[in-house]
């Protein structure tokens, strides 16, 4: 059993074409395949008076609460959501940096996801943030390089990124992990 997952995706995505009517809150709550997992589905799918209803499903099934915020433009909105955490998309900008602050102003964690793949510069990240590896992206190009110089500097974590093919699934993030020398840290604790 893996010690957390919090970075998947469900149905609740709906405008993402990488989820499957199977991927529901219902069954990751069966399958329980971690000891802490969080649904962290996309904010953008969320924001037509859905935030409640998902929020209020996911608790109901004894799991994390949090969502995936795809940059700047939706990070006010995002602030006032019923989530634990965030999960963000932080592109190479001036405001997706500024942006993680009003986040991280909420006292809520903030996962930085997939930064290889976005192009996220991790020097202008501010460390109290968390910095995930997934399977979905982290083979993608040259970790040892990106993320090597920042060991040191960030708390990691370690995350499926659920979406299809490999759902559910943290391998590839483990193996980099192992690579760097890093340990998971645990968001919520055991």
């Amino acid at each position: 059993m893996l010690a957390q997952d919090l970075h998947i995706h469900t149905t609740w995505s709906h405008g993402d074409s990488a989820i499957m009517a199977e991927q529901t809150v219902e069954l990751v709550a069966r399958v329980g395949h971690a000891r802490i997992i969080g649904i962290s589905d996309h904010f953008e799918y969320l924001v037509d008076d859905r935030i409640d209803a998902y929020a209020d499903a996911v608790r109901h099934a004894g799991l994390r609460v949090g969502t995936e915020v795809n940059g700047h433009r939706w990070v006010a909105a995002a602030r006032e959501a019923p989530v634990e955490y965030y999960v963000v998309h932080c592109y190479d900008t001036d405001a997706d940096y500024l942006a993680l602050e009003r986040l991280l102003d909420t006292g809520r964690p903030v996962i930085i996801a997939h930064p290889d793949a976005l192009g996220t510069q991790l020097d202008h990240v501010p460390p109290s943030c968390f910095v995930e590896f997934n399977n979905r992206y982290i083979w993608r190009g040259d970790w040892r390089a990106y993320f090597g110089p920042h060991v040191n500097r960030f708390r990691f974590v370690l995350s499926s990124d659920a979406h299809q093919p490999h759902w559910l699934n943290q391998t590839i993030a483990r193996y980099v992990a192992d690579q760097l020398g890093i340990q998971e840290t645990l968001v919520f604790g055991a």
